[in-house]
């Protein structure tokens, strides 16, 4: 049964990638400003406007352009930037690790942090560890994720200067050059220790400040289920029989509290896709959403249209994801999905 609603989840999927392609096609198209202009600048001839519209098909109709970009995505062509003159398959395989890396280590750090937090908060409610979880979760939520990383920027690199504040390593150390384009694997892989901990520590400020949001959410959240699963009659059973409190909070509660937890920690993990690119400025990250805020501005249509399904496409596989973990830690959604 698990089998079958995923085959549905990954058909439903499809159809929205299709929709998102058509919409982004079209909003990228009827935004102000000729491409071709702005890409060859003020000093162009019109001739040589006209012939790169023309090698393009700006200049044909809407529907035509589109066609043309549904026959070059089915041979894995995404088209050619015209702000980095590379394909855009190109830029994206470039760019794309350096914001994957950064959002991962920024789950982890949600994770680490924001659970233990909320559980702490459940498991004190209304005593001091309570009311300061929920101060520093609410401060969390509320402060933008670039504000966070300035204020961790002047603490921990300017006042007290553990951490680096820009790029993905030093420029001592060699950019490694294995399949992933993931510093951490490809670094370790090669065996370079010293370089692994250089990028480790790169790492460690702009995954924060992107985490800070998430896991103050995480925090939020994970307390508010908990204390609703307190009042639920097993765990009164399980006070009963004289369990021990953090075996009471950890193994009865926090499992079924977990599950919205989850919800909203993958549809985190995916917005950090498209949210991420204030961070990446801050911090000098060369990802794919400082990349696609650049080509936005220059109205790079092929890259635009890119960036964005690749965003569209990890945030549907997020959620299908969790859906699939979802239904493994709660048999009751399984068998339910199954009925339905």
């Amino acid at each position: 049964m698990i089998w079958k609603s995923l085959l549905h989840r990954i058909g439903a999927a499809l159809i929205v990638m299709v929709g998102i392609s058509m919409l982004i096609f079209a909003i990228a198209r009827v935004m102000p400003g000729d491409p071709a202009r702005i890409a060859l600048g003020p000093n162009a001839t019109a001739e040589q406007v006209a012939a790169l519209r023309a090698e393009r098909h700006l200049d044909a109709a809407l529907p035509v352009q589109y066609w043309e970009f549904l026959k070059a995505l089915s041979r894995g062509d995404l088209g050619k930037s015209l702000y980095t003159n590379r394909p855009v398959t190109t830029d994206i395989a470039q760019f794309l690790p350096a914001t994957l890396e950064l959002c991962i280590i920024s789950a982890i750090l949600m994770v680490l942090i924001g659970l233990p937090l909320g559980i702490l908060s459940a498991h004190f409610r209304g005593r001091f560890p309570d009311h300061l979880g929920r101060l520093i979760a609410l401060i969390a939520v509320c402060t933008p994720a670039f504000v966070w990383g300035v204020i961790l920027q002047l603490c921990f690199g300017y006042f007290w200067p553990i951490f680096p504040i820009e790029g993905r390593l030093l420029d001592s150390i060699p950019v490694p050059q294995g399949p992933t384009g993931f510093y951490l694997i490809d670094l370790l892989v090669a065996g370079n220790g010293a370089g692994f901990l250089d990028a480790l520590h790169h790492l460690v400020l702009p995954a924060l400040a992107l985490a800070m949001s998430g896991l103050g959410q995480a925090a939020r959240l994970t307390r508010s289920n908990m204390i609703d699963v307190y009042e639920k009659p097993y765990v009164e059973m399980a006070r009963a029989y004289g369990f021990r409190p953090w075996r009471i909070a950890t193994r009865y509660a926090f499992r079924p509290a977990f599950i919205p937890t989850l919800t909203i920690l993958g549809l985190e993990f995916a917005a950090m896709l498209g949210n991420a690119f204030l961070v990446e400025k801050v911090f000098g990250w060369p990802g794919l959403s400082r990349y696609g805020v650049e080509v936005i501005i220059r109205k790079d249509l092929d890259a635009i249209v890119g960036t964005v399904l690749i965003i569209a496409a990890a945030f549907l596989i997020m959620n299908i994801i969790v859906d699939v973990l979802v239904s493994i830690i709660n048999p009751r959604i399984r068998l339910a999905g199954g009925r339905g």
